[in-house]
Formats: structure tokens, sequence, C-alpha cells
């Protein structure tokens, strides 16, 4: 009687919209330096030998396009170690990119800074902490 009246259709229908609806949303990430440069900190990863997977978050600014970092020493230790150099992790907005190469840019350290300094009011005391290590992002075509 029930399948006959068509309720147990109804139901269906309704839970499998409310699964539906619910589902997280999988989609493909999408590079965008404009909307990351809204961002305050990128979390990036590495994969020491002594230390393991770790995330740590960094300050990031968006220069000519393109997605740039500044790293203290403890930081830069672990870019060094990586055991998937050149390939960072880096999570932002949002978003996990699996294989992002971190491209040493030292001829932008400056600019770099200064741009660091202009987006972040805490950088008139961070700016006097060694710095060894500017890099950009460059993403692959692999996300996580």
């Amino acid at each position: 009687m029930l399948i006959r009246n068509g309720w147990v259709s109804r139901v269906a229908l309704i839970i499998l919209t409310l699964a539906v609806l619910g589902a997280p949303r999988v989609c493909a990430a999408n590079w965008d330096p404009v909307a990351f440069s809204k961002e305050d900190t990128l979390k990036l990863r590495t994969n020491c030998p002594n230390e393991g997977e770790y995330w740590f978050p960094v300050w990031l600014v968006v220069i000519d396009g393109q997605v740039y970092v500044r790293l203290g020493s403890r930081a830069a230790g672990r870019v060094e170690c990586n055991s998937t150099a050149p390939f960072l992790g880096v999570e932002v907005a949002g978003q996990r990119f699996g294989h992002v190469r971190g491209v040493p840019a030292p001829n932008y350290a400056e600019r770099v800074g200064q741009a660091m300094a202009d987006k972040y009011t805490t950088d008139i005391f961070v700016r006097f902490f060694s710095h060894p290590l500017t890099l950009r992002l460059v993403p692959s075509d692999e996300g996580i």
C-alpha cells in the first residue's frame, strides 16, 4: 500500500536530495595569486627525515602575480632538509596543493621584505630577524 501511493518513493527522493546537498563538494584546487593576496598566511608542508611531515604557517605576499614567502632560519632549515624538494605542500585559502615548487628568489628578497612591511604592521618587529630564504611558489598541475 505504501509503495502503491508513492510515499516510499518520495521519502527516498528526500533522503537522496539531503545526502547530495549535505555531501562535501570536491573540486579541483585553483591556484589564484590574486585571491591569495587577501590571505594573511599560508601553510607550507615539508617532510624531513628526522621530523616527518610538518605543516607551518608563513606570511605571504603577491608581487607581479607571483606568490612569495620569506622564511626565517628554522623554516629555511625545514625547506633544505625536505625529502620532496624542490616541492612543498601548500595550504592557502582553504585549498591544498600537493606539489608546489619552492624557487629560491634572492633577487626578490628586498621587494618581498618591503611588500611584507606594507602588508603586515607587525613586520616592524619581524624584519629585524634573519630571513635567509625568500621563495617564489610555483604550482604544478597536481593537487592533493
